[in-house]
Formats: C-alpha cells, structure tokens, sequence
C-alpha cells in the first residue's frame, strides 16, 4: 500500500499505531498552508517556523494522546491549532492586551513594536472603550462579529455555528459594523 495515497484519518490511525512516517506524510501534505497561513497573520518568516513547530508538537501530542476527534477534517483541526498557538504567543508576549469573556484578543490587527508610553495608554484606551461598544452590541451581532474578525471564521462557518443561513450571518455582521460605526460616530473616538 502506498502511504502517500492514504488518506488523512488513515494516516492519522497508522501514526497512532506506530507507524512515524505517517505523521511525515501528513506534515509534508500541509506543511506550505499551514506556514501560509502563519505568515499571513505575523509577517514574520522566523516568528512563523516557530509558531509552525509548536503547532505541529501540539498535533503530535493530541494524536499520541488519541484525543483527536475523528469526525474533524484534519486541515482545520490543524490551522485551528495554529491560530490558537499563536494567540497564546501573543498573549505572553503582551502584543494582545485585551481581555473579552475567556478569550483574548486585539481588536487592531497589527501592534507596532515601538510605541511610546503616550501612544500605549492611547491605544489601551480606545481599546477598552471600543471592547465596552462591542459588549453592547445585540448578541447575534456580538456573536458574529467575534467570530468572524476575532475568531477568523469564515461566514459559511458562522452561520453553520449558529445554525443560521449565510445571508442571516452576512447581514448580521453588516448589521453589527453598522451599529458599531454609529456608536464610534457618537462617542467621537479615533480608531487607525
């Protein structure tokens, strides 16, 4: 049997019984799209292999583990993964201040390394009070919004979490930039 034409699950059952190489063939199969998408987010080639490596060390442990859930593709398994590894890079390096229920995140997408103290308090503050007009939104639109700019999901993804239509997830999250565009408007804040 070729172990290049497995699939994935047959792969991931053949590394859990043993067989190493299985885990090299998937690694190989994905290595370029998940690097991609690390890059993507950190423009930062090395900071990426880092990120890369410790989100496959994570893999190797969940399957040695045999808590991977079958019924998962293994592709999104993997960059959910990433994404997660390298929000907690983030978070332990301080370039993610912000706080919102259990997870972290930033609402400005890049952080830029050098700031004075004038330009941190600054932004800490439009922070927290963009945070406090999110919280205010309607929940749907809350919801959506996380998902989608926070939680990088795709619309199709939101609306098969929230068991909704696509169009309900798109007008939702048009609904919610709209209403936050209003509340920004209003409370004259300056967000760049």
């Amino acid at each position: 049997m070729d172990i290049q034409a497995c699939s994935d699950q047959e792969l991931i059952i053949q590394f859990q019984q043993g067989n190493e190489s299985a885990l090299g063939v998937l690694v190989t199969r994905y290595k370029r799209r998940v690097f991609s998408y690390l890059y993507q987010k950190t423009s930062d080639r090395e900071l990426s292999n880092d990120l890369f490596q410790d989100t496959f060390i994570k893999v190797i442990n969940t399957l040695k583990k045999g808590t991977y859930k079958n019924e998962e593709k293994f592709l999104p398994w993997v960059t959910r993964i990433a994404h997660n590894v390298m929000i907690d890079y983030f978070r332990k390096s301080s370039l993610m201040p912000m706080s919102y229920g259990h997870d972290d995140f930033d609402v400005f997408r890049q952080v830029k390394k050098e700031e004075s103290i004038e330009q941190k308090m600054m932004r800490s503050q439009t922070n927290d009070e963009l945070m406090q007009l999110i919280k205010r939104l309607p929940k749907e639109q809350k919801q959506v919004l996380v998902m989608r700019i926070y939680g990088d999901k795709s619309f199709k993804e939101i609306a098969e979490k929230m068991n909704v239509s696509l169009n309900t997830s798109l007008g939702r999250m048009r609904y919610a930039l709209l209403n936050l565009r209003k509340m920004i408007e209003e409370k004259q804040l300056e967000i760049s």
